[in-house]
C-alpha cells in the first residue's frame, strides 16, 4: 500500500486532468456537467440535514408602573385623575377643531362661496346615510363618571 501511495502526486494528477481537458472530445461538457450533477448529488444525500431542537419558552417579565399594594379606592382616583387629563385634552382638541372650522368658513366667505348651505346640505346628507350618534350623551358620560370618581372618596 505505501507503494501506490508514492506514486500518486495531486501535481500530476492537475497536470493529466488539463491534459485530458485540452483534447477535444464531443462530449466533455456533457460530461462535465454529468459529474458535477453526480457529485452535488452525493454530498446532498450524504451530509445528514441538521436537527433542530424546539425552542425554548421565553421568560416574561411583567413591568408594572404601579404599587402591588394599590387599593381600590387608589386605582379609581387614578382613573378620574386620568380622565380628567383626557377630558382637558378632548375638549382643546375641540375647540382647536372648531378655530379651523371657522377659520375655513371665513375663506369660504372671502370667495363668495355659500358657507351655510353648504353646511346644511352636509348636516342633511348625514342625516340620510344615518349618521346620528346613537351612544350615550355627554351628559350621561359625564354623570357616569362622576359617579364612579365619588367611589373614590367614599373609600
Amino acid at each position: 500500500m505505501k507503494g501506490f501511495f508514492r506514486r500518486v502526486s495531486p501535481k500530476r494528477a492537475v497536470g493529466d486532468f488539463a491534459e485530458r481537458w485540452r483534447q477535444p472530445t464531443p462530449h466533455r461538457w456533457q460530461i462535465l456537467g454529468v459529474a458535477c450533477a453526480a457529485t452535488f448529488c452525493l454530498f446532498f444525500l450524504l451530509i445528514p440535514e441538521g436537527e433542530k431542537a424546539p425552542l425554548p419558552r421565553p421568560e416574561l417579565v411583567y413591568i408594572s408602573t404601579f404599587a402591588d399594594d394599590r387599593t381600590d379606592a387608589e386605582i379609581i382616583a387614578s382613573n378620574c385623575a386620568n380622565q380628567e387629563l383626557q377630558d382637558a385634552i378632548d375638549a382643546r382638541l375641540a375647540e382647536r377643531a372648531e378655530l379651523r372650522r371657522e377659520m375655513y368658513r371665513a375663506l369660504g366667505r372671502a370667495t363668495f362661496i355659500d358657507v351655510d348651505e353648504m353646511e346644511a346640505e352636509i348636516e342633511a346628507e348625514r342625516e340620510a346615510r344615518g349618521e346620528v350618534d346613537e351612544g350615550p350623551s355627554e351628559e350621561d358620560l359625564a354623570l357616569s363618571i362622576e359617579e364612579y370618581c365619588a367611589r373614590a372618596t367614599e373609600g
